[in-house]
């Protein structure tokens, strides 16, 4: 097995684990994910919490043997996560931290351009504070998913801030220190309102800047179906896939332009799902 190359740990991200099948490209296997998972695990690879992470960053922090050690991730926080996803690793002695959508979770899906039959439903409350006590970690991916290079100044602080409370009033001051930006997308004033709201990490896609609210990640698409996903691999497939990934996550315009069509057609913005009484 390659490892990854030198440098910051690198982080991989995962959409969906199993589960109905789609149109888009997002979805891995259970199969897939769990030879991934095990292969690596054999290699003699570990993943890191965000504070083992964190630790990495530091000028002068620990050294890593190789094989490497990785952050592992989880964006949007849907509910077969917790059947397919979270026991292969907590078998495996691995973990991850996912980053939700705080607005639904224990919701359907509504933010999203449809890609199954049936809507996709997210995590609930309760299954997330069950694995959290398992060593599992939760962070931001925003409150509604929006794309934040496109909202005005308040939109985006109120995205947010208000997914971080949220966060840290059922989960704990540990669960608002990361945030994952949708579709990957930032900027300048992005890590301004990141860092305002509170953030100390924050996660955008395939080329980071070296600053902490811009750390870089490799998504897992269908097609990455090796054992070694080509995010950790030091050759020149690891190259090319990491390439082909950031062009994918470039593209990934659908929901957002979906949504700025039906704002223009209604002169109504996508609101957030009424709370539960």
């Amino acid at each position: 097995m390659t490892p990854a190359p030198a440098g910051r740990p690198p982080v991989l991200c995962y959409h969906r684990v199993g589960g109905s099948l789609e149109l888009g490209v997002t979805r891995v296997r259970r199969s897939v994910f769990h030879r991934q998972m095990t292969a690596l695990a054999k290699a003699g690879w570990r993943t890191l919490t965000l504070d083992e992470f964190v630790c990495r960053l530091q000028p002068g922090g620990p050294s890593v043997p190789r094989p490497r050690s990785f952050l592992l991730s989880f964006d949007d926080g849907y509910a077969s996560l917790a059947r397919d996803a979270y026991p292969i690793l907590a078998d495996l002695g691995f973990t991850a931290v996912t980053f939700l959508v705080t607005d639904f979770v224990g919701r359907d899906n509504a933010w999203d351009v449809r890609y199954t039959w049936h809507p996709l439903r997210h995590i609930e409350w309760d299954a997330i504070t069950h694995w959290q006590s398992r060593g599992f970690e939760f962070a931001s991916h925003s409150a509604s998913h929006a794309r934040l290079t496109w909202l005005t100044d308040s939109e985006r602080a109120a995205e947010l801030e208000r997914s971080r409370e949220t966060l840290v009033q059922r989960l704990g001051a540990a669960a608002g220190r990361a945030v994952a930006y949708p579709f990957g997308a930032r900027d300048a004033r992005v890590e301004v309102a990141a860092r305002t709201a509170g953030y100390e990490l924050g996660f955008g896609g395939v080329r980071g800047n070296g600053s902490r609210l811009n750390l870089s990640r490799v998504p897992v698409y269908a097609w990455d179906a090796g054992d070694v996903p080509l995010g950790l691999r030091n050759d020149a497939l690891g190259s090319v896939g990491r390439l082909v990934a950031h062009v994918a996550n470039r593209c990934a315009v659908g929901t957002s332009v979906m949504k700025g069509v039906r704002y223009r057609v209604s002169g109504v913005r996508d609101q957030r799902p009424t709370p539960d009484t």
